[in-house]
């Protein structure tokens, strides 16, 4: 009896409970050796796949990212994980001023460039992110310029309301050239000529762009690998009627040259205008 009783002190619940807690350290302990296993099989990976003379504190970081990140093609049921790409679309005079006003014979304001380029604004931005672009509708002077990174950023303008003569019709687009890539820039400018004028049928009107538009303030402000353009849609006097009754029109055409853009589309150089004074 005094036998039996003491095997069963050796199976109490006080000495159950310490077993248990045994079990659980070892299983710690376990756990701890597979994780060093794995963390150095990754490192092993790592330094194969590196030549002596890439080895870096931030190369080692950024593999490690990659081997432990977990990535689309592992899991069958995720899709691929692209971000959006980012445009820029500044809508002119927007937050500070009306721009060009038009008055009636009454000296009464009928419209302002600032209404309609905020009209044309919200409408390329919209057909953008039906296209799945990230956009940001941004004021003329914007605190989110500065530094602004996109892959491109076009700020939308319009001319006069005042009649100068029948040749003051039509768009006009300058592109920043102050920028890393002039090339890029250049093909920027081109597109949106070619698809502005295609989709509206108003002719490129060159020989009024001024150094208010080449020199455009938001070109030194955004990131200077930032693509950037700015363009005048049309004169508020006698293109007043497609601007303000067909004005989806007028968006597809900054839209599609946007995307001819994007997408490497071909087109045609298009001469970069000397600034009139």
């Amino acid at each position: 009896m005094e036998k039996s009783h003491a095997g069963n002190r050796l199976t109490s619940p006080r000495s159950s409970s310490a077993n248990a807690r045994l079990g659980a350290s070892g299983h710690a302990r376990l756990h701890a050796i597979e994780t060093t296993i794995l963390v150095a099989v990754l490192l092993a990976t790592v330094f194969v796949a590196w030549t002596p003379t890439s080895f870096s504190a931030a190369s080692l970081s950024d593999k490690l990212a990659v081997l432990l990140t977990p990535q689309p093609g592992n899991n069958p049921d995720a899709g691929p994980a692209q971000p959006a790409l980012r445009i820029g679309i500044v809508s002119g005079h927007h937050g500070n001023d009306s721009g060009a006003v038009c008055v009636d014979g009454n000296g009464k304001v009928t419209l302002t460039e600032a209404d309609v380029n905020y009209q044309i604004a919200t409408l390329v931005q919209k057909k953008l992110v039906d296209h799945g672009f990230q956009v940001d509708l941004l004021n003329e002077f914007d605190t989110r310029l500065n530094g602004y990174r996109a892959v491109a950023v076009i700020s939308i303008h319009n001319d006069s309301c005042q009649y100068i003569n029948d040749e003051a019709t039509g768009f006009k687009v300058a592109a920043a050239l102050n920028t890393r890539d002039t090339n890029r820039a250049g093909r920027l400018l081109s597109c949106m000529v070619d698809r502005y004028q295609a989709a509206t049928g108003l002719r490129f009107h060159p020989g009024s762009i001024t150094p208010d538009m080449t020199g455009y303030h938001a070109f030194s402000e955004i990131d200077p690998n930032t693509i950037a353009a700015i363009i005048e849609t049309g004169f508020l006097n006698l293109d007043r009627e497609i601007l303000t009754e067909h004005t989806d029109q007028v968006a597809d055409g900054v839209v599609n040259g946007i995307l001819c853009f994007v997408n490497n589309e071909n087109v045609e150089p298009t001469p970069v205008p000397t600034p009139q004074p």
